[in-house]
């Protein structure tokens, strides 16, 4: 499991690089941080189950962030 979180960190540095050339500073900042907390993680070796709870408490703090943003910040 802890190869996949250095493989998350390994795409979202790649989102990060295209975000960067594209100009669009604020998403490549995001993932840049991403990227970092994804590959520090992948070096701690934690439990196969404690890495699970890490990639479920991501998952939702991305969902209520996204919801967040489409409900009151686009509209």
């Amino acid at each position: 499991m802890d190869r996949m979180f250095r493989v998350l960190g390994f795409w979202t540095a790649i989102f990060a690089i295209m975000f960067f050339v594209g100009d669009l500073y604020e998403p490549a900042a995001i993932f840049a941080a991403q990227t970092a907390i994804f590959v520090v993680l992948g070096y701690l070796n934690l439990t196969e189950k404690m890495y699970s709870y890490i990639f479920m408490a991501y998952l939702t703090i991305c969902f209520i962030g996204f919801t967040y943003y489409t409900t009151f910040i686009m509209s």
